[in-house]
């Protein structure tokens, strides 16, 4: 199968006439080609979403809604091929996969209700016989640039609510993850979608991404991904006045205090730490516990552990995939060598699956490290991959500091009963997403979701908040007095 790019309402070739192999990650086993495109392609796409969106904004708003809704019902249809696909070429267990699929028809049908709100503002003007309000405007086109972990739920984050906006799409997908793109490219067309309006250009990121956020006629960048990738997106759009959004990494704690419910605890840090194979930006890295249960946690931490069955995500009985391929299996081999460098004691896992059918794929056994301190890289740096670090505390100060210490900003969570913990948890941890008796994954798509710090640039993907990134505000004054009045000078004194 070769996945091609779709660029007004048509499927083409690449023009560089190259496609690269997409591979399974749980077998090795090559299951598709994606086109690997050049900056034309890119332009291409770009005029076409320009034409097209002109006409796209002039539908109102509610009618635009209804082909959301569409795409969300044939979404719902298509649930369980989708999400057998998804798993197939992500890894992903396919109990996860139907969940992230679910959050695509969750988003489309949130979203289409945006379509009868778009919500303004009226104010009283100072002046007599003076009518002032303010009304959202979409951007024109936007650039929307994605990773392999998610491949369709970050996707519907970002083109639902900037289409339902009235603004064109060109989105360029992780090169890894290709056939969800295609699925969803076709979904948009079978509902309706005008021509021009959704457009996926397949390549890399310093061609196909880099072409796209330089373009002089895209208005806006969204992008999830590496920090070191969005600092450069950021630090380009800066250079031409682009807005950008970015949603980047994490170093996520999970703080088990002691009176917590460790079954509990247990359960929610095993969910967040070792779901997608920890190939989340919200995956629990970092298990900030308070020495009195800390013991107890570990003993019952790796009794979990090993109940955990790892292989092919299709199996229902799986409860561990791959991770995406033999470079992310290195950074994480590296890292856990760095911990064992550091001083950190490995308490399980620490290498590489091989044997029998793991050797076909990429598996890593879940790891976790004791005896972290806060200043060792492996508690520092996004590792993305199966493994853990517990970092002893004595106070729940110490483990809001410990929390707060890292670069990022995005999940915590604290296990707790006591309500006064819960209450300044909520206040002091620094992070844009905060859960409390449960892990640090698990956001719903009508909350803003996105972080601090080095986690994002301040906008949020999800929830109304999306709507900020693909709109302008636009404010509009209505004198009808009659003649000129000016404002701050004709008021009355």
């Amino acid at each position: 199968m070769k996945i091609q790019n779709y660029i007004n309402g048509e499927w083409k070739e690449p023009s560089t006439g190259q496609f690269a192999p997409v591979i399974n990650p749980a077998t090795g086993e090559t299951i598709a080609e994606v086109a690997m495109s050049g900056p034309n392609d890119i332009d291409e796409a770009v005029q076409a979403a320009k034409e097209a969106q002109k006409q796209w904004a002039l539908v109102p708003a509610p009618k635009r809604a209804e082909i959301l809704y569409k795409v969300g019902m044939l979404l719902k249809e298509r649930k369980e091929q989708l999400a057998r696909m998804l798993t197939m070429e992500m890894g992903k267990v396919i109990e996860e996969a139907r969940g992230e699929v679910q959050e695509g028809i969750d988003m489309a049908f949130y979203m289409a209700g945006e379509g009868r709100r778009l919500f303004g503002d009226t104010t009283p003007s100072e002046l007599k016989d003076k009518f002032a309000m303010s009304v959202r405007v979409p951007v024109g086109v936007v650039g929307i640039i994605t990773p392999w972990n998610f491949p369709i739920a970050i996707a519907t984050w970002k083109s639902f609510p900037a289409i339902v906006a009235g603004n064109a799409v060109v989105w360029k997908p992780a090169p890894e993850t290709p056939i969800m793109a295609q699925e969803l490219a076709r979904i948009f067309e079978e509902a309706g979608l005008p021509p021009g309006v959704f457009h996926v250009v397949h390549g890399d990121g310093p061609t196909v991404g880099n072409a796209l956020v330089e373009h002089p006629d895209v208005k806006v960048i969204s992008f999830t991904g590496s920090n070191e990738v969005g600092r450069m997106i950021a630090e380009k759009c800066g250079r031409l006045l682009k807005k950008v959004s970015l949603e980047m990494g994490g170093k996520n704690a999970v703080i088990v205090m002691d009176d917590a419910d460790l079954t509990l605890a247990v359960d929610g840090i095993i969910w967040s730490a070792f779901g997608t194979s920890g190939q989340r930006c919200t995956a629990c890295s970092r298990v900030i516990v308070h020495e009195r249960v800390k013991q107890e946690l570990e003993r019952r931490l790796l009794e979990a552990v090993k109940t955990l069955k790892i292989g092919n995500g299709l199996d229902e009985t799986v409860k561990v995939g791959p991770v995406i391929h033999e470079e992310a299996l290195q950074k994480i081999d590296r890292y856990v060598r760095i911990g064992v460098e550091e001083g950190a004691k490995l308490l399980i896992g620490g290498h590489r699956l091989r044997e029998g059918d793991y050797a076909r794929g990429f598996y890593y056994a879940p790891t976790i490290f004791t005896d972290v301190t806060p200043n060792m890289r492996i508690a520092r740096e996004e590792i993305f991959g199966p493994v853990v670090s517990i970092i002893s505390v004595r106070s729940l100060d110490e483990a809001i500091a410990v929390n707060n210490s890292v670069d990022y900003g995005l999940s915590s969570a604290i296990f707790t009963r006591d309500v006064n913990n819960v209450f300044r948890a909520m206040r002091d941890l620094d992070t844009g997403i905060v859960y409390v008796n449960a892990g640090t994954t698990g956001a719903e798509i009508h909350l803003p979701f996105g972080g601090t710090k080095g986690t994002g640039n301040g906008h949020r993907d999800s929830g109304v908040a999306a709507l900020d990134v693909f709109t302008e505000w636009r404010s509009i004054y209505v004198d009808f007095s009659g003649k000129l009045q000016r404002a701050q000078i004709d008021t009355d004194d």
